[in-house]
């Protein structure tokens, strides 16, 4: 009877020093993404031309704000997913290109400097790049408008 709190007692120890090892082991890593991060609060009309495209779903489209500007993408009638085009792959921002999507499959951006890609749907990384792109909180008021903003 007394060994069943024993082995339970040294499971907890072992969950213990386990996880403290990974939290250790993270606090030296930088884990902040290199993109500055730009104070962005927009408002865009999506019933002007330039914008035209994010009328239906899968469209995209770009506005000026952010750190090199920034790409909306609809993922659905009332969602819509906002990202800088500055690659965390070029953190200095040298590349005279900003992201872009691949034309051969829109739902890629791609750094056409450090051969870096990422998802346009989600943001992650796809090559090249150990951080994932900044994305801006946005706000569809089921008409016309949506605000992007951090």
């Amino acid at each position: 009877m007394l060994i069943i709190p024993y082995i339970c007692s040294m499971f907890q120890r072992i969950a213990v020093i386990i996880v403290s090892l990974v939290m250790l082991h993270s606090c030296g890593k930088n884990n902040q993404n290199p993109v500055p991060n730009i104070p962005v609060d927009v408002t865009i009309d999506l019933g002007l031309p330039s914008y035209f495209s994010l009328q239906g779903v899968s469209g995209y489209a770009y506005v000026n704000a952010g750190s090199r500007g920034i790409i909306v993408y609809r993922k659905s009638i009332n969602e819509f997913i906002a990202f800088d085009r500055h690659s965390p792959a070029d953190p200095e921002g040298t590349c005279p290109l900003p992201l872009y999507p691949n034309p051969n499959n829109f739902l890629e951006l791609i750094d056409s400097c450090n051969v870096a890609s990422f998802s346009l749907y989600d943001g992650s990384p796809i090559s090249n790049s150990e951080f994932g792109l900044r994305q801006y909180a946005t706000q569809y008021n089921g008409a016309n408008s949506l605000r992007i903003y951090n």
